[in-house]
């Protein structure tokens, strides 16, 4: 058997990607340079398109004393189009990437249950450890820093009372209800029209598990739509350099800076610092450990990922990038297809983190000590609550206010400078998301010993029947031949 195995694997075409970065001569590196800078929609072109707006942005607000209210607004108009564009996209393509990847892991024999059962289990494990890490830090470092407000900020407009209390009269087991309700559509259409993305999901692999393929019409026309969805993507990437520019000018043109005080500077250093240390610690150890990779190579290399991340504040928006860079990296298609767009809907480690640093930053900020059994449950809300956040920008704002108030912090005018500053926050956040999306791809390939190998009779089985089709096409036009002579 190992014999006719050797044969077999010898006789295996090579890769084509591999075998052409084998062969292909290196180059100077400063043709390389001028190579990427010129590829329309390259790492290269939207790392300097953020540099370059992240700079003008900091400029213009530290010189300029009054800037227009409507100067940000026009000027992340490009910008705000792109995004619209490129989450028109998305859900159409989780719809096909899901069931596609279904229909894939249905052809393995035993590697689709052993995908399905370690993503979730990888995805939910990131989320305990970086909620666990980040209330330890805070408990021993953040929480000493934060100073109690005086009653001039704790006031509430009466503007904001009203959403408030709105929000406050969700309750703990709200979460709960909301995160089981979130899997299962009332109705499919509706959930579909309104953008219920983890709904749109679990549909999708019903009905990627149901179809009888890969001769199924339906199936056909789903690959289909895969392909134009796919021709449209990747023209919105070549726009992402314009688009990541204009989106991130626009919003640092509206940062205060003169605003941020004490309070809020712990708020955002202690949200960036946990973020920091899931991002550059945590994860890279767990994926030396398995990979053994070097984490941040591979992290560098998929920098238009989290750079488009940091800049559209959207998991989902960022899904197509992400699947074009882990294909770059030569992930197998069906992890790929698997892994990232259910990590956009519910691996959010960096709203994970997010979570006990806000409401313990509540607390302090009014007085309040909160004891280990406070701690406990702001641990476990904060993972349903993650799992619940819609990988849209500032969603985790109404999840806030029921956290804290499921541990008897009431909500003040504190909460007005969180909204106030959450966009800016958001973007960390999502990019550690995307992040960890990125790693999880190459750790499941390691950990299931999937390869494109493994589900390769499902491309062989389309290309058949596309020759089946043409040979079909050429009997056709013969037979009408033979019966016009």
């Amino acid at each position: 058997m190992s014999s006719e195995k050797n044969v077999v694997e010898s006789t295996a075409p090579a890769s084509p990607s591999r075998t052409s970065e084998e062969e292909r001569p290196k180059r100077p590196w400063h043709q390389s340079f001028y190579t990427m800078l010129k590829q329309p929609g390259s790492a290269l072109q939207i790392v300097l398109a953020a540099l370059l707006a992240i700079a003008i942005g900091l400029a213009v607000t530290a010189t300029v004393d009054d800037i227009p209210e409507a100067a940000p607004i026009i000027l992340e108009i490009p910008g705000t189009l792109w995004l619209r564009a490129l989450r028109a996209t998305v859900l159409p393509l989780i719809i096909t990437a899901i069931i596609l990847a279904v229909q894939n892991l249905k052809a393995m024999a035993s590697g689709g249950a052993k995908l399905a059962r370690w993503t979730i289990i990888y995805y939910v494990g990131t989320t305990c450890l970086a909620i666990v890490h980040s209330i330890i830090m805070v408990d021993l470092v953040w929480r000493r820093l934060m100073i109690q407000a005086d009653e001039t900020s704790l006031a509430v407009d009466p503007e904001d009372q009203e959403t408030i209390e709105e929000r406050a009269d969700n309750k703990a087991h709200d979460i709960i209800v909301q995160v089981f309700e979130s899997f299962i559509p009332s109705n499919v259409v509706g959930a579909v029209a309104n953008d219920e993305l983890l709904a749109v999901l679990v549909t999708a692999v019903v009905v990627g598990y149901l179809l009888k393929g890969p001769d199924s019409p339906l199936l056909r026309a789903i690959r289909e739509v895969d392909r134009i969805i796919t021709i449209v993507i990747t023209f919105l990437i070549y726009l992402a350099p314009i688009g990541v520019f204009f989106l991130i000018l626009g919003n640092l043109m509206t940062l205060d800076m003169a605003s941020v005080g004490v309070n809020l500077g712990v708020l955002i250093g202690a949200s960036i610092a946990g973020m920091g240390i899931h991002l550059f610690v945590v994860l890279p150890i767990i994926f030396f450990a398995i990979t053994r990779q070097n984490p941040y190579g591979y992290w560098m290399k998929n920098s238009p990922a989290w750079i488009t991340a940091w800049g559209s504040a959207s998991s989902a928006a960022t899904l197509p990038v992400t699947l074009r860079c882990l294909r770059a990296r030569q992930i197998p298609e069906v992890i790929a297809r698997f892994s990232a767009p259910l990590g956009a809907l519910i691996n959010m480690d960096g709203t994970a983190i997010y979570f006990p640093v806000v409401v313990v930053f509540l607390a302090v900020t009014q007085g309040i000590k909160l004891n280990a059994g406070d701690y406990t449950l702001i641990v476990l809300l904060s993972v349903l609550s993650s799992i619940a956040t819609t990988p849209i920008p500032s969603s985790s704002l109404v999840l806030t206010v029921m956290i804290a108030s499921s541990v008897g912090i009431p909500v003040t005018g504190m909460y007005a400078v969180v909204v106030a500053i959450d966009w800016f926050i958001d973007r960390f956040r999502t990019m550690t998301n995307v992040s960890g999306d990125l790693y999880a791809a190459r750790i499941l390939e390691k950990i299931t010993g999937i390869t494109d190998d493994n589900t390769s009779s499902v491309v062989e089985q389309e290309a058949l029947e596309r020759a089946m089709g043409n040979d079909n096409n050429k009997e056709v036009v013969e037979a009408e031949k033979k019966a016009e002579v």
